[in-house]
């Protein structure tokens, strides 16, 4: 260790790391950093991994209990995420956290259908039931914008119940997309190559309609109204915003990022604005993948032209918002080797040479920790970089993970803290398979029979 070429940086690491032990007070440091923040953004370096599920489901239930945070937005879709949002808050038919959880149906749906997931449904049903009566309670809210037609089906729902004629125009407007049998992409392909003929007209046209009868559709049964009214103009606006986003997929892959991450910053920002209106000030508590809740602009995506929710709420709510990111150095995690392909408990590789991960795991006598960036001088200048960092998203390919899954970032500017787990085990998934079970285990030296 003496020799190492990081010794210098682990000691540095080694002397702000904060140990976490499994014990009551673990984040109680993280609780007394954060203050009186708005916004909370809790990341993933995986979309897989138990730990990190479980840490955010335990800060975020002290920020609820001890801050009075009254909402959770997620990197989930709406229709699916609002469904779960009526069952923590007792208006649904839902009879468990599980059946909740049902209407995530679409690739990945280990993501949301996970033990760790139901547990903190479970819990945020009860704490809301607990709660005093007129006591303030916490809703479960969806950013993303991959349901577009069943967030068509929700809009026309909707107005069916409220003003049928509108349902009409809704329907028509919206058959602009039936030739594709659901097939979102295919739609994307024809429109944005001139093989048909774009929706984009017919989206903006129900969005705009939607909003013009405002002060009609809230009227009509006090705040259950209201909320019902807000969930359909945010599928509406999810609507308009997916058919840009599956347009841009055939342009450049900065451009549909950007199209998804402005749409996640805009839908928590429009959550923020009627939960105001609602019941006063609102503090929200995001979960999402760490490229989409780290500053963008303190890595190489960033460089490219990315943007991301972390760049646009900080620079929305400067110190108000704080970016927490987590890492883990080896274990096992839940992923796919493609899109829409069976998931599988893979083996995560020991992390590179060169990357915070590998620094993280050399600081000996620190095997899980938290590090506070922000205010921390000294830390963040010898830690800045850029230095490599590891993302699995949904598809993790061992083989390939130089390429696939690291990129160059300056930590200390990309998020306010940091956690550290350094061996971690896949999340599990409410529906195992045989394949999940057996798991997959991947030699150190796979591809190379060394």
């Amino acid at each position: 260790m003496q020799n190492s070429p990081n010794s210098a940086l682990t000691q540095v690491v080694r002397e702000v790391a904060q140990p976490l032990t499994g014990a009551n007070t673990d984040y109680d440091a993280l609780m007394d950093f954060i203050g009186d923040a708005r916004v909370v953004l809790l990341g993933e370096a995986t979309h897989g991994t138990h730990e990190f599920y479980q840490a955010r489901a335990q800060i975020t239930s002290r920020l609820i209990r001890e801050k009075g945070f009254s909402a959770v937005a997620v990197e989930a879709d709406w229709p699916d995420a609002y469904r779960v949002n009526r069952y923590v808050r007792d208006i649904s038919d839902d009879a468990t956290g599980e059946e909740a959880l049902s209407g995530f149906k679409r690739f990945p749906v280990w993501m949301w259908r996970n033990l760790d997931v139901l547990a903190f449904v479970e819990w945020l049903g009860g704490h809301n039931q607990r709660l005093p009566e007129g006591g303030r309670q916490a809703g479960f809210y969806g950013l993303d914008l991959y349901s577009l037609y069943a967030s068509i089906e929700a809009v026309i729902s909707y107005l069916e119940k409220v003003d049928p004629e509108a349902a009409e125009r809704a329907r028509y407007r919206y058959s602009c997309f039936d030739h594709y049998g659901e097939e979102s992409q295919s739609y994307g392909y024809a429109a944005e190559f001139g093989l048909s003929q774009s929706c984009e007209d017919e989206v903006i046209n129900q969005l705009i309609e939607l909003q013009r009868h405002t002060a009609k559709y809230m009227k009509r049964d006090g705040r259950l109204a209201e909320d019902e009214f807000f969930y359909a103009v945010q599928n509406a606006r999810l609507v308009k915003n997916a058919e840009l986003y599956y347009r841009s997929m055939f342009q450049d892959r900065v451009s549909s990022w950007n199209v998804r991450d402005r749409h996640m910053a805009e839908t928590l920002g429009e959550l923020i604005a009627y939960l105001d209106k609602q019941g006063g000030r609102t503090n929200v508590v995001v979960w999402e993948h760490n490229s989409h809740i780290g500053d963008a602009r303190a890595t190489t995506m960033g460089q490219e032209g990315e943007l991301n929710v972390g760049q646009l709420v900080r620079e929305r709510y400067g110190n108000e918002a704080v970016l927490i990111g987590f890492s883990t150095y080896t274990g096992t995690v839940t992923a796919a080797s493609a899109w829409n392909a069976p998931y599988e408990r893979k083996r995560v590789r020991s992390a590179l040479a060169g990357s915070y991960e590998k620094l993280f795991h050399e600081t000996m006598g620190q095997r899980d920790f938290l590090v506070l960036w922000r205010g921390n001088q000294m830390a963040s200048s010898a830690l800045l970089g850029p230095r490599l960092e590891r993302a699995i998203g949904v598809i993790y390919l061992p083989q390939t993970e130089r390429i696939s899954h690291y990129f160059r970032a300056r930590m200390p500017e990309q998020f306010d803290a940091v956690i550290h787990f350094d061996e971690t085990l896949a999340v599990e998934p409410l529906d195992r398979t045989s394949l999940w079970e057996s798991g997959e285990e991947v030699p150190e030296t796979y591809p190379y029979a060394v």
